[in-house]
C-alpha cells in the first residue's frame, strides 16, 4: 500500500529513543564507553537527552519506571563490529545473541545497555 498523499515527501533519518531510569547514568555509558557525544538537552531536571557520533543518534529520555522489552529496540551499523563486540565485552555487557555471520549478510550481535535496552549491532560481510 502507498498513500498517494505521501509520494512527494522524502523521509530523513530517524533516531532510536531510548528509554532509562538514570539520565545521567545512561550519558556516562553512551558516552564513556562508545564515545557518543551530547548535542542537546532539555528539562530541568534533564528529562531528554540526544547524543551523537558519527552518523548515529540516539535519543535517551527519562522514564525512572522503564521494563526493558523483551525484543530489540534498535539496530545500529558500524564498520568494525568484531571490535564492538570485544568493546561490551571488556565493560561486562550482557550479550543477548553471539556475534556471527548471518544469512542476510551481516556480522551480528545483540547487546543489552544497563538499563536493558537490547541494541542490534551489525556491519554487511
Amino acid at each position: 500500500m502507498n498513500d498517494a498523499t505521501t509520494k512527494g515527501i522524502r523521509f530523513g533519518r530517524i533516531a532510536a529513543m531510548l528509554p532509562v531510569k538514570d539520565i545521567v547514568k545512561a550519558h556516562n555509558f553512551y558516552t564513556g564507553v562508545f564515545g557518543f557525544v551530547k548535542t542537546f538537552q532539555n528539562g530541568d531536571p534533564v528529562g531528554f537527552m540526544i547524543l551523537e557520533r558519527d552518523e548515529a543518534e540516539l535519543h535517551l529520555t527519562l522514564q525512572p519506571n522503564h521494563k526493558a522489552a523483551p525484543f530489540n529496540v534498535a539496530h545500529m551499523m558500524v564498520n568494525d563490529v568484531d571490535a564492538l563486540h570485544a568493546v561490551c565485552q571488556r565493560y561486562g555487557l550482557r550479550i543477548i545473541k553471539r556475534l556471527q555471520d548471518k544469512d542476510y549478510g551481516l556480522r551480528a550481535f545483540v547487546f543489552e545497555d544497563p538499563d536493558g535496552n537490547r541494541i542490534d549491532v551489525g556491519q554487511p560481510i
